[in-house]
């Protein structure tokens, strides 16, 4: 870093050499412009409505601060990268304070004190004995062209204070569009014939078509050596004097900005660029506010007993909200495209966010939770991204960056890497068809749907002829494999699958029968293959891929793995798509996958295991949301629970409101290079949910709502608030009693829309209300959160069973160790048993007592409870 910096500082030493021949050669200098006049705002009054997050700053956590124009991305301590999308204007910026009198320099990164978290800002407070500094941070989507992200600066101080503000200027295209040398440094001044005068900052690049301004209203520059003087390392500055008298209160804001052509490039243009920015502060903040204000109001609410997971499903929906962003086109000019992207991370010595790409794959998993709080236009927009990047062949991208347009991306690898995108293309169409009633938006883009199905169905894709779309059209999940690449992963098989089933529909949506009728044939055809040449009797669930005779890891890869959870991904009935799932289900919740904070891809019992590993044993939210989602429709809601909670409780671990994208499979802790705002990560907390927890299907054609409710035995209530079915709106109200559960519409202005449920305990009342009965019997779920650097530890259900008098429980547990498990009793008079365990009285309900046997690690007892 220390010798890329004086190369970098050389470079910036260029333009001053050039200033100092001005006279003899003409170029665009500080001689010819003269810096716009900018200004410190009046105190602004903030939203404090809505959800907000606070804690104590933990310096090395991230923070993401995302908009549709602009990203910083940053440490607790309040250092960061911004970036004017696509292009990394600066990095590393710190702030050094100098109180007057106070002899000492004060490095104010130090003295971060904590960190609030809403849904149109962030804010760190750094706390000293002689000064508060706020750092108000937002990305408003409506920001003049060539901005990004605004940082606001709000002084309190007891003593006239000098605040340095230091940084690396970057000015780097997103990778992987070129970038050619490093920037040179330019001070404006406002008044060029001062010896120091306030003004901005020009960060020059080789080009004239790309060039970066900054400045703080007052600020002046650092230290800006001579040409005569030999190369030496200085750091470029931001000196900002504070009187009390006058600016405590005021906010200064850091302004940036990126010309992206050769007109907006020029000192004028950018001068301009930051005035009009500085004067539009206030209303950008405005509106920026009111559109979140809106965005919440219009998104789907919970309201249940458990007040972390309403908070964590409400930070989801705006944590995907945040990562919208707009492509680029030929001339690197943001289009009006909007799509999503991956996720952020800073990017450190490169010049790429984390994921900050746009995927296929993790759109449309994405999807399902947009298309369930009830956002309907950012499916359209996403999905016709996705259709304006299709392949000739039908096939849908994998990854696009946010510069593609403006290189040779074809020559890249990326764009059609994987083979997963185009059967969850299908899928996407389907569960936005089912939840919308669109059919119009269905048929206008018809022909991508079934040049996509085509190319999954073409006989040339499927190497090994079994009628199953196989790995030779790009990785299904794994991206490396001990032994060699997996020709056919049943990762790939169930979405085939999946995907044919929701053809079917779409085809039978659009008046087509006949080729309804031939995706429904093949989908039970592949559900047939999947069962005869996966399961494996040995382990009870089913592998992990199959392989032509004679390649490495053939004829079938028995490893133990999270993907048999996709076969309960997308169902169209209620009948589970494997013949033995049951099976499955219990290993997906068994420690050997499932650690207290998610399911890693690979058991830790597998020689092939490594718990830091991307694709043989991390932790992955997403795995963790497939699971829950499997659990629950496999009829095991403590499980399903256990597993919902394990994503719901990322949104406080590492950037606070957003869940991260991997994390060790054995101690409870990120990745290093973990995306710490991925967009798939924190849709598997409302998917799960939604569509587990309370067991939601929409059926807007019919105008039908299917409710399959999974209420933890200890809830009282619950309600969903603004569902979308179509273009209306319902609130569905939960009441539950030890002896049964009712359901309603909590409207009477949505008498045509019509609830069902496919329980048999449940009965529709001719009010339209649903009733179900409940167990005589019910356990509570007990959780237990990890700290930080824990090893899976808690005690978990793996799996319940009823029978007509009894539950049969299966419980996980470290040897020697003990867990209570409450017990619901549906009244006095049932009469308990207990065989595996011991009972302990309550003043209400009594609960399980369960001790594991000595020995090490995980021991498994089975519990019988009879009445």
């Amino acid at each position: 870093m220390c010798r890329r910096f004086l190369l970098r500082r050389a470079a910036m030493l260029l333009p001053l050499a050039l200033l100092a021949i001005a006279s003899a050669i003409p170029l665009q200098s500080s001689a010819q412009t003269v810096a716009p006049s900018f200004a410190s705002l009046a105190p602004t009054a903030f939203d404090a409505s809505g959800p907000v997050l606070r804690a104590p700053a933990q310096p090395e956590k991230p923070f993401t601060v995302a908009g549709e124009r602009g990203v910083l991305l940053g440490q607790q301590d309040g250092t960061f990268e911004a970036w004017v999308l696509p292009v990394k204007l600066l990095s590393h910026l710190t702030i050094e304070a100098t109180i007057e009198g106070y002899t000492v320099p004060i490095h104010v990164n130090q003295q971060a004190a904590s960190i609030e978290v809403r849904p149109d800002r962030t804010i760190l407070t750094y706390s000293h004995i002689g000064f508060t500094l706020r750092q108000i941070m937002f990305s408003p989507d409506k920001a003049p062209g060539g901005t990004g992200p605004i940082a606001l600066f709000e002084f309190d101080c007891l003593h006239s204070t000098d605040f340095t503000f230091r940084f690396i200027p970057n000015l780097e295209w997103m990778w992987p569009e070129r970038n050619e040398g490093v920037p040179g440094i330019e001070w404006v001044p406002s008044d060029p014939h001062a010896a120091s005068s306030p003004g901005f900052y020009v960060l020059h690049s080789d080009y004239p078509d790309l060039a970066g301004a900054l400045t703080i209203p007052g600020a002046q520059p650092g230290i800006l050596a001579p040409y005569q003087e030999r190369p030496q390392d200085h750091p470029v500055e931001l000196k900002l004097h504070i009187d009390p008298a006058r600016d405590n209160g005021r906010l200064f804001p850091l302004l940036m900005a990126a010309g992206m052509n050769s007109n907006s490039a020029t000192n004028a243009a950018l001068g301009a660029t930051l005035a009009q920015l500085n004067a539009s502060i206030p209303s950008l903040y405005a509106t920026h506010s009111a559109s979140y204000r809106k965005f919440l109001e219009n998104a789907v609410t919970i309201d249940t007993p458990d007040k972390s997971l309403n908070q964590a499903f409400q930070w989801a929906e705006i944590s995907i909200e945040q990562l919208k962003a707009h492509p680029v086109d030929a001339h690197d000019t943001p289009t009006d495209e909007t799509a999503l992207v991956a996720g952020y991370y800073a990017s450190g010595d490169s010049a790429r966010p984390g994921f900050g790409w746009f995927f296929g794959r993790d759109s449309l998993y994405t999807l399902y939770a947009i298309n369930g709080y009830g956002d309907f236009a950012l499916t359209r927009s996403e999905l016709e991204f996705l259709i304006h990047r299709q392949r000739a062949d039908g096939k849908i991208m994998h990854e696009y960056s946010q510069t593609a347009a403006a290189i040779d991306w074809q020559a890249f690898p990326y764009e059609y890497a994987a083979a997963d995108s185009t059967p969850l293309f299908l899928l996407a169409f389907a569960d936005y068809l089912r939840a919308s009633g669109d059919t119009a938006f269905i048929a206008a883009h018809r022909d991508a749907i079934e040049k996509a199905w085509a190319f999954e169905t073409d006989p040339a894709h499927d190497t090994d002829h079994d009628g199953i779309y196989d790995n030779s059209q790009g990785t299904g999940w794994v991206e490396s494999w001990p032994g060699g690449m997996p020709h056919q992963e049943i990762y790939l098989a169930l979405l085939d699958q999946q995907a044919s089933s929701a053809m079917a529909y779409i085809e039978t949506a659009l008046k087509d029968s006949s080729k309804a009728d031939i995706a429904a044939q093949r989908a039970t055809a592949i559900a047939k293959t999947i069962n005869a040449e996966y399961y494996d009797p040995r382990k009870g669930c089913y592998a992990f891929a199959t392989n032509p005779s004679g390649s490495p890891n053939s004829p079938v890869d028995r490893t133990t793995t999270v993907y048999p959870a996709l076969a309960w991904w997308d169902p169209q009935s209620n009948k589970s798509l494997l013949d033995h799932g049951d099976e499955c289900l219990r290993q997906l919740a068994s420690a050997d996958l499932n650690t207290d904070w998610g399911l890693r891809d690979v058991s830790n019992k597998e020689k092939i295991y490594d718990g830091t590993s991307y694709h043989q044993g991390s932790v992955w939210p997403l795995f963790t949301g497939w699971a829950a989602l499997a659990e629950y429709r496999g009829n095991q809601p403590l499980t399903g629970y256990q597993m919902l909670k394990e994503n719901a409780n990322l949104t406080w671990a590492q950037d606070l409101g957003a869940d991260t994208e991997l994390l060790s499979g054995d101690f409870f802790v990120p990745f290093g290079r973990s995306t710490s705002h991925q967009l798939w990560s924190s849709a598997m907390v409302i998917t799960p949910t939604l569509r587990g927890l309370f067991g939601i299907s929409i059926d807007a054609a019919t105008r039908t709502i299917t409710v399959n409710p999974h209420l933890p035995a200890g809830w009282d209530h619950a309600e969903i608030r603004n569902l979308h079915i179509g273009n209306e709106t319902v609130d569905l109200k939960f009441v539950q009693t030890k002896t049964g559960t009712l359901v309603w519409q909590n409207s009477s202005s949505q008498a045509g829309i019509h609830l069902r449920s496919d329980d048999t305990r449940a009965t529709v009342r001719p009010d339209q209300e649903l009733s179900f009965s409940r167990h005589p019997v019910e356990i509570a779920p007990v959780l237990e959160e990890p700290l930080p650097g824990n090893r899976t530890q808690a005690a978990r259900v793996v799996a319940e069973e009823y029978g007509e008098h009894n539950l049969t429980v299966t419980i996980e547990g470290i040897a020697g160790s003990e867990v209570q498990l409450p017990v619901i009793l549906s009244s006095s008079e049932v009469k308990l048993h207990i065989a595996g365990g011991e009972l302990a009285v309550a003043p209400n309900d009594p609960a399980i007592v369960v001790h594991f046997p000595s020995g090490a690690g995980f021991q498994t007892l089975t519990v019988t409870l009879t009445w």
